[in-house]
């Protein structure tokens, strides 16, 4: 397919740059496919749109706080330097724009230092010296990987706005967006309703926002993002499967997860390993039934996703919509369930 059909006008003065609090008070944008209906709901009324013995199935990952400002030695330039994954052994991946070679040094506040052991297109590798764990020094020094399309500078109550309330293992450098809206109240509610929650895990790194530059979407490699599925979320789908009721991803990321297991396997078992997943329409979804996702950028793969999911023209029709009926975008926004 082209990029083109991804593509739709938009608004900029749309985009969130804060949530809605409390967070269940977002608006949802309701699609029943049986029926082609279209509703205007909100996130609190999650309970009474599924049906007991549903099951939700959440991203537990946990953002780091990886932004962090330093200067480039010995010129003392400074940098904003992104870091993305842990690769042991004191070896890190980051992102950082600017001219670098091999043997660059960038100094941090403190006794922190990295140095570049590689630099290509493929991404950027650094040695840490640092006098802790670096994960420690990222929550001492570091400020909330906020979207560049939030035109702000990260603020101290981002460090609680921009992590959902699943957040356990920590290695995200975005969040799992569909979570945020999520509140204690609201998890209550479903609990009362029987609707259950199981939680697996991705890391979100650059993959899932890597621009799609090819005309021709097939052309487009996704990244690696590290996932782990545990063996009671494998037992809790087979549980809801049986019963001829609906699994119900909250969010992208946990389509991406589900189906990467269920594409090698043939059903959702204990896994873990690297997703390079790339769902597009014609794809045939084997563990999902239902999805709770946010408004996403045109021409993205997290787009592309939902079409899949829902059709081009129907996500095309939810987004027209959306924009006309002004629903918030993006990370800190609205959200739609698509039934």
């Amino acid at each position: 397919m082209e990029l083109s059909a991804f593509d739709f006008p938009f608004d900029p003065s749309l985009v969130a740059l804060q949530p809605v609090l409390p967070r269940d008070r977002a608006r949802l944008l309701v699609l029943d496919r049986r029926t082609n209906q279209l509703d205007h709901r909100q996130v609190a009324d999650l309970p009474a749109l599924l049906d007991p013995g549903d099951l939700l199935v959440v991203n537990n990952t946990k953002v780091l706080a990886a932004r962090v400002m330093g200067t480039k030695q010995p010129a003392g330039k400074s940098v904003e330097v992104l870091f993305v994954k842990d690769l042991g052994e004191g070896l890190w991946e980051i992102m950082v724009k600017g001219t670098f070679r091999v043997g660059d040094v960038i100094a941090f506040d403190g006794s922190c230092r990295a140095t570049i052991v590689t630099r290509d297109a493929t991404g950027t590798t650094v040695r840490m010296e640092v006098d802790r764990p670096v994960e420690q020094f990222l929550r001492e020094n570091g400020q909330m990987p906020l979207p560049p399309y939030i035109k702000r500078q990260p603020s101290h109550e981002d460090h609680a706005w921009y992590q959902t309330a699943f957040a356990k293992h920590e290695g995200a450098i975005a969040a799992p967006t569909a979570g945020l809206h999520f509140t204690p109240e609201l998890l209550a509610r479903l609990a009362e309703r029987s609707i259950q929650v199981a939680a697996i895990t991705l890391h979100v790194g650059p993959g899932t926002f890597k621009p799609v530059v090819a005309e021709r979407i097939e052309d487009h490699q996704m990244g690696e993002e590290r996932f782990v599925i545990g063996a009671d979320v494998a037992e809790a789908i087979a549980r809801t499967k049986q019963a001829g009721r609906r699994v119900v991803a909250v969010g992208t990321t946990v389509v991406r997860t589900l189906e990467t297991v269920a594409q090698a396997q043939g059903t959702i078992m204990p896994a873990s390993g690297e997703s390079r997943l790339f769902i597009t329409p014609g794809f045939q979804f084997q563990a999902v039934d239902a999805l709770m996702t946010n408004f996403h950028l045109p021409k993205t793969t997290l787009l592309m996703l939902v079409s899949a999911f829902a059709g081009v023209d129907t996500v095309r029709r939810m987004y027209a919509e959306a924009v006309q009926e002004r629903y918030r975008f993006y990370s800190y926004g609205d959200a739609m369930l698509i039934l």
